[in-house]
């Protein structure tokens, strides 16, 4: 029998009782439907939280979830608020009108999950995976994406009204019909996206790139286009007469039509026959398998009470 010093016992005891609070908080809501699951070895001490099955409407603000693992999971319209989730994996999951306001997700991997309608104002979300994502009408508004991989992700309809996206790689993404006034994508990769018809007043677009992406009907009133690539973009029917930054050479290189409104002295030619090249979101990942190391043990709590 492996004996455990009391250090160790502080270690790894202290983290399990508030674990255990919140078996019993996911019991509460959905008997035998979650189970969270302890591991830890003898020379690396480490705590891993494995959550899944289904949790409608759970009650998770505030609580401490790093690292945690919900595979498959679903937990719509859950609320956690404030929550610290830096480094946890949600791939597959079910988070649609979920509350994620104010809570930290630094680092998450929320590639394939469904966040349709979810909250995420002023989440920390910087370095986020979240590849073919779902985050249709999802509120984003100040929220801190800063070299989040937003590859393929579905953002139809959200808000992300002052939010940060700098260095983001958002290539064959969708954006159409956002409000993302006063956003920040300085040197994000926009690339073979869909801009259409959103609000882009007072964003920053300095240094993107935009090559092949769709900006048709959409409002970029005050945006900066400094340094931005613009190679084969889309402005057909766009309104750029306030746009910032621009210059002919950015100009020349994309298609316009009568529609197109620039500022004064630039002008646009039109692309008969465009074609654009479309790039299939990738498919999500399916969730790995939990390794199994040598030399450890588990303590497994589940809700079913066996």
């Amino acid at each position: 029998m492996t004996q455990i010093s009391p250090a160790l016992s502080r270690r790894f005891f202290a983290p399990a009782a508030g674990v255990v609070a919140l078996v019993a908080l996911v019991s509460a809501a959905a008997p035998a439907s979650a189970e969270i699951q302890f591991s830890f070895q003898e020379r690396d001490i480490a705590r891993m939280v494995s959550i899944g099955g289904s949790c409608n409407r759970c009650e998770l603000s505030g609580r401490d979830l790093t690292g945690a693992a919900f595979t498959g999971a679903n937990f719509m319209n859950a609320t956690l608020v404030g929550a610290n989730l830096r480094g946890s994996e949600l791939v597959g999951s079910n988070f649609s009108g979920s509350d994620f306001s104010r809570a930290d997700l630094a680092g998450a991997e929320m590639s394939g999950a469904n966040f349709t309608g979810a909250s995420f104002t002023s989440a920390q979300m910087s370095g986020v995976s979240a590849m073919g994502a779902t985050l249709i009408r999802a509120r984003m508004d100040r929220a801190i994406l800063t070299g989040a991989e937003l590859n393929g992700a579905n953002l139809n309809g959200a808000v992300l009204s002052g939010a940060n996206l700098s260095g983001a790689e958002a290539n064959a993404a969708t954006f159409a019909n956002v409000n993302a006034r006063g956003a920040s994508f300085s040197g994000a990769e926009v690339s073979m996206s869909n801009l259409s018809n959103g609000d882009f007043r007072s964003a920053n677009f300095r240094n993107a790139e935009l090559n092949g992406s769709r900006l048709t009907g959409g409002n970029f009133a005050g945006a900066a286009f400094h340094d931005a690539e613009l190679n084969r973009a889309d402005i057909r029917g766009t309104d750029l007469s306030g746009a910032r930054g621009l210059t002919q050479e950015q100009i020349s290189r994309t298609c316009g039509d009568a529609g197109t409104r620039l500022p004064s002295g630039l002008t646009v030619r039109t692309c008969r026959g465009m074609s654009v090249l479309r790039i299939s979101p990738p498919a999500p990942p399916a969730p790995p398998a939990p390794p199994v190391p040598p030399r450890v043990r588990n303590i497994v709590v589940a809700s079913n009470g066996h």
